[in-house]
């Protein structure tokens, strides 16, 4: 039933309305994970990009868009509370941020960690098409030799 849920199936219609062509979606997969899949990035570069995706959910850097219910932070018998470990997440990102460079980094955020489409990131950028994906593998590299990722 999970699985029913996360896919969708969507269908391209032409100027009269007729389907011209239909594929299932995974609204789960990561942009990251749907440019791997397509062997548009290699492994060092995929494991990259979820080690920042992972570190900027860690850090707990997404804008927050309700009231937090929740209680304060308690210990979890981790070894370090909850402020450390999102701390040291923060660093991290920022730390691969900077790795990235001025100019890759704005594509490496908006497609790794926002989850942004590459032709989204590429128009919000004002860059041309097919353009996102050649900057974002650089980044992608940057990012892999920051966490040393061979």
């Amino acid at each position: 039933m999970v699985g029913r849920m996360l896919e969708e199936r969507v269908t391209a219609r032409n100027a009269r309305g007729r389907p011209v062509a239909s594929v299932t979606v995974n609204r789960a997969e990561s942009t990251i994970g749907w440019l791997r899949a397509r062997g548009l990035i290699d492994a060092r570069q995929f494991e990259a990009g979820e080690r920042i995706r992972a570190d900027w959910e860690a850090a707990q850097l997404a804008p927050g868009v309700t009231m937090r219910w929740d209680a304060g932070p308690r210990s979890t018998g981790l070894g370090a509370d909850p402020s450390t470990r999102q701390l040291s997440a923060k660093r991290r990102f920022d730390g691969a941020i900077a790795a990235a460079g001025p100019g890759l980094s704005d594509v490496l955020w908006r497609v790794a960690c926002a989850g942004e489409g590459m032709e989204t990131a590429e128009a919000a950028l004002g860059w041309p098409r097919r353009a996102g994906r050649l900057v974002l593998t650089l980044a992608l590299d940057r990012v892999a030799a920051f966490y040393g990722i061979g």
